[in-house]
């Protein structure tokens, strides 16, 4: 009998503990996000880059050696700049100056480059100019886009990444100098690559983004539908979010954007992952499927802006964001700050691949870029 008590003690104990522990994961699953918690999630991500990167002009090398002003790094800084909006740390700021400074507020391959992976810089040396105007911040900036515009020419931006990485800049240039050329130009870019660039990159039924010209059907994924990146999508709501921010009301084009960034919000609900994430490819989640950073943390940026700015239903797109932000900081944050479940560069799902927790992606500074963006917007959110 004493046997059996004991034996008995011990099965209750175990099953008490386990009912514990899966009472904890239960709460722990329900309980709600705070503005504190993805501060603090946005402070340990972007202090391990920073820590590991303390050079602001080291050159990055992943198969060859490429200056740290193009764009992968002019989206960390897009994000740091958001970062620093909600939290006034110096010391945010003056890395970005001197990442400027280094580099003498210049692009790579100069003045007259056309090339919007180039040109992506100038959006955080037009922010800086903005909180400390020194005419170096703004000359060789202002100078390369009055160059595209004199040039005439429209049919730059020939991939759907480009739109990111250069349409804010005329954006915010146009409010700088309340010159409408601006305005008028970006929207001649922005509009050949929608409808003209291979038969137009926009396809208005599915609300959805081909990647470039190689991607427009008879192009179809392994499950026979259209190939919609993730990423490459992620860009566009980014371009969309950054230049409705920015253009004036009246803007004559504004209702254009906000028409296609809110198609483009009202795609992506449905095809949200049960875990939270988007796969890479969001129309065939059987090729690459997966968890992703990127495009997520992009994806999360656009809505919960639109949240926050009275454009979006809070209803139906509040639960969305906190599903993806919560996953995001559950399943690819590392205790050290690294992100996990990036895509390292390409154009289509099969790039960067295998995608996991630990993978290393070639560059890993626009990644965080995303992140920083997207958690600076729930912060937002959680804030009111």
């Amino acid at each position: 009998m004493k046997i059996f008590n004991t034996y008995t003690a011990t099965l209750l104990i175990a099953f008490f503990l386990s009912a514990c522990s899966s009472t904890k994961k239960v709460v722990e699953q329900k309980k709600g996000i705070t503005a504190g918690d993805v501060l603090q999630s946005l402070q340990l991500t972007n202090r391990y880059f920073m820590n590991k990167w303390t050079d602001t002009g080291k050159p990055i090398y992943t198969n060859r050696w490429r200056p740290s002003n193009i764009w992968t790094r002019a989206v960390y800084y897009e994000g740091l700049m958001a970062l620093y909006q909600i939290d006034k740390n110096n010391d945010y700021y003056n890395y970005a100056v001197d990442w400027g400074n280094k580099h003498e507020w210049g692009m790579r391959n100069g003045v007259e480059t056309r090339n919007a992976d180039d040109q992506a810089c100038g959006q955080t040396y037009l922010d800086l100019y903005e909180i400390e105007p020194k005419p170096e911040r703004i000359q060789k900036i202002k100078a390369n886009i009055d160059y595209i515009i004199k040039s005439g020419k429209v049919d730059d931006w020939t991939w759907i990444d480009a739109i990111q990485m250069a349409m804010p800049i005329y954006a915010k240039l146009g409010v700088m100098t309340k010159d409408q050329t601006y305005f008028d130009y970006m929207y001649k870019m922005y509009h050949h690559s929608k409808t003209q660039e291979g038969g137009g990159l926009y396809n208005k039924a599915d609300k959805l983004w081909w990647r470039d010209k190689d991607f427009v059907p008879p192009y179809k994924e392994p499950n026979g539908e259209d190939c919609y990146w993730s990423r490459g999508n992620g860009w566009v709501v980014a371009a969309l979010v950054r230049v409705l921010s920015l253009i004036p009301e009246n803007e004559v084009h504004r209702a254009e954007y906000m028409a296609d960034y809110k198609a483009l919000m009202e795609a992506l609900v449905p095809i949200q992952r049960p875990d939270g994430f988007w796969n890479v490819s969001l129309h065939d989640p059987t090729n690459f499927g997966g968890r992703e950073t990127s495009g997520t943390a992009l994806f999360v940026y656009g809505m919960a802006w639109g949240i926050n700015n009275g454009f979006l239903d809070a209803k139906i797109y509040r639960p969305v964001v906190e599903k993806a932000w919560k996953a995001m900081t559950a399943e690819a944050v590392h205790p050290s700050g690294f992100l996990g479940y990036l895509q390292g560069t390409g154009k289509e799902p099969k790039d960067g691949q295998p995608v996991s927790f630990s993978s290393q992606p070639d560059f890993e500074d626009y990644g965080l870029g995303c992140f920083l963006l997207g958690g600076t917007e729930v912060y937002k959110m959680l804030s009111k």
